[in-house]
């Protein structure tokens, strides 16, 4: 890479992985402040939900886009990149170095390779889209996709329906293929000196922080934040948050705490599963092991980021 370009540092990772206090162990060490890349964590109120770095790790280091929206706002990738780059130009405008931090893959492309221009969604197609979906299922549209976009298919996990049907709804709309489309974009990567580690620990460790990770949420309150946070009207972003189910089937006695608990840790099992699936697919990853001494690792990363 260039070297007078700026650099800018992404610390990624499947959930309980210890992105944060690694984050927060590498911003001391090359003078940095945290950008979050998490799609949970710009909103207010869903501080256990979405495990934000405590307060104690926000005052050591300042952190970017944590607490910035209501609940009840609707927030996407294209908003988290205007934010981003807003941040971070200005972190570099004080002369130090934005480590972008978060395991929500979608954001960490979209910020890393940029945001492709979409056709305007058309309401009807999406609604005509969800009724065969509920008629015929999932996988119906699912092989719908890979008949027109082989490629986009294979990067959509079979029952994210959501993304299903926004990849047809492109396609359908453009006449053409939306892993092409996807192809005009510029990101970070083009305009920086951009540096991608990703932290990753066996299968049995990653699990065994998941679990405990859970006990501690619930431990901290969780049943009581996600109670106040069902009272709101929350948009369909923030309802996504792990946990909001699994607490809310709780809350309404269709089963007992420890079953709660026991879904909410399956459910994060699953999701810290795809997102390792999702960033292997990045060749510009350096994969580290999250096991290894924070301070270790973080002076490992500040001599391969050159600094």
């Amino acid at each position: 890479m260039i070297q007078n370009k700026p650099k800018i540092i992404f610390i990624i990772g499947p959930t309980a992985a210890g992105k944060s206090g690694l984050a927060v162990e590498l911003a001391k060490k090359i003078n940095g402040e945290i950008v979050s890349c998490d799609s949970m964590a710009v909103y207010k109120g869903m501080d256990i939900i979405s495990s934000k770095p405590s307060k104690a790790l926000q005052r050591q280091i300042p952190h970017h886009l944590i607490d910035i929206m209501p609940p009840s706002k609707e927030y996407n990738a294209a908003k988290f990149v205007r934010d981003a780059e807003r941040a971070i130009k200005a972190i570099l405008k004080k002369k130090k170095t934005p480590l972008v931090c978060g395991g929500s893959g979608l954001y960490v492309d979209s910020l890393f390779y940029g945001v492709f221009k979409e056709p305007k969604g058309d309401k009807k197609l999406r609604a005509k889209l969800e009724k065969e979906a509920k008629k015929f299922g999932n996988a119906h549209l699912y092989a719908r996709l890979k008949e027109l976009d082989k490629d986009a298919a294979e990067k959509i996990h079979p029952n994210n329906l959501r993304r299903i049907i926004r990849a047809l709804e492109v396609c359908l709309i453009s006449k053409d293929k939306f892993s092409r489309i996807k192809q005009n974009r510029h990101g970070l990567l083009d305009k920086y000196d951009a540096r991608i580690f990703a932290v990753n620990l066996s299968r049995d460790k990653l699990y065994a922080r998941i679990e405990a990770r859970v006990d501690k949420m619930f431990a901290q309150g969780l049943v009581k934040e996600v109670k106040g946070l069902l009272k709101k009207k929350l948009s369909r972003t923030a309802r996504q948050a792990l946990g909001i189910k699994e607490v809310e089937g709780y809350l309404k006695e269709e089963y007992d705490l420890e079953k709660a608990k026991y879904l909410l840790k399956r459910n994060s099992r699953h999701f810290a599963k795809r997102q390792l699936t999702w960033f292997r697919r990045n060749k510009y990853i350096h994969w580290l092991d999250a096991a290894e001494n924070f301070n270790k690792l973080a002076c490992k990363m500040a001599t391969q980021a050159g600094r």
